[in-house]
């Protein structure tokens, strides 16, 4: 069958929206929507934006609708951009037709596991109730996405991945969103000094926090180096520039306590190290006017030998001493490994002036 038609209510909530819902077996769902994996093209570039399936999900809802009482009272939300048609009967009733002649016209939007766990038995005659929304277009369509999601228990890692790609989001969105698009331009540039090495939801083989790397870049956004740059037009090419030099010279002054590592074997690598290297980067651009790799080195170089990544033992003060591996991502620990970080720098620039001064 390439054309379904359902009788359907239709609820009225935003104008210029059609919200349906009506009944349908899994494989009647299956056959006219499909479940858009998230992943990256050849160039870098996010498609899809469901999230991977997870196999033990599966089986758990599998195992229960093997069962003659199973019961599914909550709707798969499916969204269309077109391929789908409505008709008024009145009293808020109205007959669907759904056409998937030449490709599947809808998108599950929520419910993945459960119509993948229900592909796979033989229950002849059970349906699930399907909740339909109708976009103008893709960027809509994601934009539902992740605001019904947002408030689901969906890995944050997903929903973060999604954002530089949705437009028409709350306010609370923005800098998340905008940090979110410098991430993926660090993690998916070919010449950059991040490429590959940030763990998201499309590169699951990554050792560093992309959470951990957009609280670097907001931390900035917010009262930093790159609040400065909102004035320019090339704004976000700026602050992808400023903190892609700054771990190249990470990269090159601290050696080996940085390649090959992971945050269980360098603290650097860890996300308190990384959001706390964030105030080392800003205290050399505004103390020292450094933008470029050149220009961070010389101080990442001044405090080298004084921290303890990878061994040793972190002094923040006489009384306050902690193991390399001590120090967690927490709140507290943050504090005070990025407070040490710049009381140190602080005092390694200063040293140098008054002896060239002497």
């Amino acid at each position: 069958m390439t054309k379904f038609k359902f009788t359907a209510i239709r609820a009225h909530q935003a104008d210029g929206h059609d919200v349906f819902s009506f009944a349908a077996t899994p494989q009647q769902v299956l056959a006219f929507s499909e479940i858009e994996r998230v992943g990256r093209m050849d160039d870098g570039q996010l498609r899809g934006f469901q999230r991977h399936q997870i196999a033990s999900h599966i089986k758990e809802i599998r195992d229960y609708f093997k069962r003659d009482d199973a019961l599914l009272p909550n709707a798969v939300i499916i969204a269309f951009i077109d391929g789908i048609k409505s008709k008024d009967r009145g009293h808020g009733v109205v007959d669907i037709e759904i056409d998937a002649s030449k490709s599947k016209p809808g998108f599950v939007v929520d419910g993945q596991q459960r119509l993948s766990a229900l592909s796979g038995i033989e229950k002849p005659g059970f349906q699930v109730f399907v909740s339909v929304l109708v976009c103008k277009d893709y960027n809509e369509l994601r934009q539902q996405f992740v605001l019904i999601n947002n408030t689901r228990p969906l890995p944050k890692t997903l929903i973060y991945e999604l954002l530089p790609t949705v437009e028409g989001l709350p306010e609370r969105f923005t800098t998340r969103k905008f940090s979110a698009r410098v991430v993926d331009r660090l993690n998916f540039t070919r010449d950059s000094a991040l490429c590959g090495e940030i763990r998201q939801h499309t590169n699951p083989k990554g050792v560093i926090s992309d959470t951990a790397m957009q609280r670097f870049i907001m931390n900035s956004v917010s009262d930093g180096a790159i609040r400065e740059f909102i004035k320019f037009d090339d704004y976000e090419d700026r602050a992808y520039h400023i903190v892609n030099e700054f771990f190249e010279a990470i990269k090159t002054v601290f050696g080996s306590e940085w390649t090959g590592m992971s945050p269980r074997t360098s603290r650097l690598k860890h996300g308190a190290g990384i959001v706390a290297m964030g105030f080392v980067m800003e205290l050399l651009y505004s103390h020292e006017g450094a933008t470029t790799r050149e220009q961070f080195e010389p101080g990442l170089r001044l405090i080298k030998p004084y921290t303890a990544w990878t061994s040793g033992q972190w002094e923040f003060s006489a009384e306050d001493i902690c193991p390399w591996n001590g120090i967690q991502n927490t709140p507290s620990d943050i504090d005070a490994l990025a407070n040490h970080l710049v009381r140190l720098t602080k005092r390694v620039l200063r040293k140098p002036r008054r002896v060239a001064n002497g």
